[in-house]
C-alpha cells in the first residue's frame, strides 16, 4: 500500500504558488525534529504509511477544494494530514496551497514541517528563509545563504535560490547588503553572482552598483548574453550612449544574440536613432531569413519613425505568414499564429487612428478573431464609432456582445455610459448606469461614474450617498475620498470635512497629480495661498492639464503673479481651447487669447 500512497502523492499536480505579503512570526512547531528521530525516520525516506480510506478521502477532499479555489480549506487539511503521516510531500502541497491562498502563518508552519520532515530538501531550507526574509527576519540570514551556496554541488543554482530569497524582503537596500555579505569575494569567481548582485543592486535602485556587477559577470564570460544584456539594462541609466556602443559591439561579435539583439533595437528606436535600429534588424534577418517575427519588430520602429505606409506592409506581410501558418498547423490550441495576427491587426488600427482612419480601424478590429481580444476589439469598435458621431451604431455594436462574466458585464455598462455622456446625453448615461447598479451592486467602478453623472447633474445628496457607499466598500479608494472632498472644496461648503478626506486620499497616493490638485484648491479656498501654490505646481508638473492651469493661474492672479497667471493660462488654452473649467475661469477674470 505504500507504493499505491507515492503513486498517488506522485500524480497530484504542483501549482505554482505566489509568495504571501505578509508573514507572522514563526508559530511553535507541531511536529519537532525530536518527534521525527523518534520513529526512526531517516532524512529522505518515505514514511510507512497505509493508504487507508480516510488519508485517501482527505487528499482527495483537499484537491477538489484547491481546484474549486478554496485553498484554506485545501492547505489546512494537507498540513494536518502531514503532521499524521509525517510525508514532506503533503507539507510541501500544504504549503503551496496556503502561499496561493496567501495565509501568511500557516504558509510559515507549513513550510516549517516540510522543512522538519525533508531536512536535506534545499526547495523546503528556501521557502522556509524565504518567507522569513519576506518578514524582515535578516538575522543569519547572509551566512546561512552562504553556507548553502557552499554546501551545493550545483553552485550557480544556490547562488539563483540565495537571490530569490533575497528578492522576496521588502527593504531592497538591506536585500542587497544580505546578498552582498553571503556572496563573499571568494564565491564571486561564479558569473551567476555578479548577475545576482546586479539585479539586487537594481531592484534597490543603485544603477551604478547594477552595472559595475553585470561589468564584472561579461569579464567572466565575454560571450554572455545574459551579462550583456544587463549591462544594457543597467547602463541605459548610467550612460546611455556608452551602454549602447558596448551593446553594439557585443552584437557584432556575437551576431546569433537575438534576445541582445531586439533589447538593443529597442533602445535604440527609442533613443530615435530609428535607421540604426532598422539596420540592425536588416542584419538579423540576414542571418535568420525565417524569423518572421523580425517583420513585426521592424513594423514596430517604423511606427515609431511615423512610417506608417511602410509599418503597414510588414504587418500585412506578417499577418499573412501568420494565416499561412495557421492553416498549415490546423489547431490553434498547439500554435500562436492567431494571437500573433491580431496583435499585428492591433497595430494596424494604432496606425490607422493615427492617420485618422477610423474606418479603417474600424474594419481592422473586426476582423480580429482572436478570443482573447474579440471582447476588447468590439469594445473598441463600439467607441471608435461613437467618436463618428454613431452613436445608435455603438449601441448596437455594445448590445450584441455576450459578456461571459461581472467584469464583462461592467465594461459594456461603464462603455454605453461614457458614449453617451461623451454625446451629451447625460440622462441617458445616468439611466444605464443606475441599471447596472441595480445588477451589479457595490461594484465600484459603476458606482463612481455614476456618482460622478450625478454631480454634473445637480444631484449632490446621490453624488454623495454614492462616494460615501464607496469608502464604505473600499476604504483605500483614494479617488472617491479625493471626489468628495474636492467637490465640497469647489462648492465652498463643508470645508473641515472636505480637508479630512482630501488628507486622506494624499496619505493613499500621494503622487496623484489630480489629489494634488484637489488639495491645492481646498487650500485656495481656506486662503492659504502659498500652500495652495505649492500643490498646484506639484500637480501641474505632473499632469499640465488645462483644469490644473486654471486653478494654477488663479492662485498666481491672487498673489498679483498676473503675467505667470496669463502665461499658465495661455499655455493651457492652446492645448485646449474648450476646457470648460478654463473658459470659465478666464471669463470671470476678464482675460481674453486669440
Amino acid at each position: 500500500m505504500k507504493r499505491i500512497f507515492s503513486l498517488l502523492m506522485a500524480s497530484l499536480s504542483v501549482s505554482a504558488a505566489s509568495a504571501a505579503d505578509i508573514v507572522q512570526p514563526l508559530p511553535p512547531e507541531v511536529i519537532t525534529r525530536s518527534q521525527v528521530e523518534r520513529i526512526h525516520l531517516r532524512p529522505g525516506e518515505l514514511p510507512q504509511v497505509n493508504l487507508t480510506a480516510d488519508i485517501l478521502y482527505r487528499i482527495l477532499a483537499s484537491e477538489i477544494a484547491a481546484q474549486r479555489g478554496y485553498y484554506d480549506l485545501a492547505s489546512g487539511t494537507l498540513l494536518d494530514l502531514a503532521r499524521d503521516t509525517l510525508d514532506a510531500r503533503l507539507a510541501r502541497r500544504a504549503f503551496q496551497f496556503s502561499m496561493a491562498d496567501r495565509n501568511s502563518q500557516r504558509s510559515q508552519e507549513a513550510a516549517r514541517q516540510w522543512s522538519l520532515l525533508a531536512p536535506d530538501d534545499p526547495e523546503a531550507e528556501a521557502a522556509v528563509m524565504a518567507l522569513a526574509a519576506s518578514h524582515g527576519q535578516t538575522a543569519g540570514l547572509a551566512s546561512a545563504l552562504r553556507k548553502r551556496v557552499l554546501q551545493s554541488e550545483n553552485r550557480e543554482q544556490a547562488i539563483a535560490q540565495a537571490a530569490a530569497v533575497v528578492d522576496r524582503m521588502s527593504d531592497k537596500r538591506l536585500a542587497l547588503q544580505v546578498l552582498e555579505q553571503a556572496l563573499l569575494p571568494h564565491l564571486r569567481e561564479e558569473m551567476a553572482a555578479h548577475l545576482a548582485l546586479a539585479d539586487a543592486a537594481w531592484a534597490a535602485r543603485d544603477a551604478a552598483r547594477a552595472l559595475e556587477s553585470a561589468m564584472q559577470a561579461q569579464k567572466i564570460d565575454p560571450s554572455s548574453e545574459a551579462a550583456a544584456q544587463r549591462a544594457l539594462e543597467y547602463g541605459m541609466a548610467v550612460d546611455s550612449q556608452a551602454a549602447l556602443a558596448r551593446a553594439a559591439a557585443f552584437a557584432d561579435a556575437h551576431p546569433r544574440s537575438r534576445k541582445l539583439q531586439l533589447m538593443l533595437v529597442s533602445r535604440l528606436a527609442a533613443d530615435n536613432r530609428l535607421d540604426e535600429a532598422l539596420a540592425r534588424i536588416d542584419a538579423m534577418q540576414a542571418q535568420a531569413p525565417e524569423d518572421f517575427d523580425l517583420l513585426y519588430v521592424e513594423a514596430e520602429v517604423n511606427i515609431r519613425g511615423e512610417r506608417y505606409d511602410r509599418a503597414k506592409e510588414l504587418l500585412n506581410e506578417y499577418i499573412n505568414v501568420q494565416t499561412q501558418r495557421r492553416r498549415s498547423i490546423a489547431n490553434d490550441s498547439v500554435s500562436n499564429a492567431l494571437a500573433d495576427a491580431s496583435d499585428a491587426r492591433l497595430l494596424l488600427v494604432r496606425i490607422a487612428e493615427q492617420e485618422g482612419n477610423l474606418d479603417d480601424a474600424i474594419s481592422q478590429l473586426g476582423q480580429i478573431d482572436d478570443p482573447a481580444l474579440q471582447f476588447q476589439a468590439r469594445i473598441h469598435q463600439a467607441v471608435l464609432m461613437a467618436r463618428q458621431g454613431r452613436i445608435n451604431q455603438a449601441r448596437d455594436t455594445l448590445g450584441r456582445l455576450s459578456p461571459q462574466d461581472d467584469r464583462e458585464r461592467t465594461v459594456v455598462a461603464l462603455t454605453l455610459a461614457s458614449i453617451y455622456r461623451d454625446s451629451g446625453r447625460t440622462d441617458d448615461a445616468v439611466d444605464v448606469l443606475a441599471q447596472a447598479d441595480r445588477e451589479l451592486p457595490d461594484t465600484v467602478e459603476i458606482k463612481y461614474d455614476l456618482a460622478m453623472l450625478y454631480e454634473r447633474q445637480g444631484r449632490l445628496d446621490a453624488f454623495e450617498k454614492q462616494m460615501r457607499r464607496i469608502i464604505e466598500i473600499d476604504p483605500e479608494n483614494a479617488n472617491a475620498y479625493n471626489a468628495l472632498g474636492y467637490t465640497y472644496a469647489d462648492r465652498n461648503r463643508q470645508l473641515d470635512e472636505a480637508g479630512e478626506l482630501l488628507d486622506t486620499a494624499l496619505q493613499l497616493d500621494p503622487e496623484s497629480p489630480f489629489i494634488l490638485d484637489s488639495v491645492g484648491w481646498y487650500h485656495y479656498r481656506m486662503g492659504n495661498l502659498h500652500e495652495a501654490l505649492d500643490y498646484l505646481q506639484r500637480s501641474y508638473e505632473r499632469m499640465p492639464a488645462a483644469d490644473v492651469a486654471a486653478h494654477l493661474g488663479e492662485v498666481l492672479w491672487a498673489l498679483k503673479r498676473r503675467d505667470e497667471a496669463r502665461k499658465i493660462w495661455h499655455e493651457a488654452w492652446r492645448e485646449d481651447p474648450e476646457n470648460e473649467t478654463l473658459l470659465k475661469t478666464l471669463r470671470r477674470f476678464g482675460v481674453e487669447f486669440k
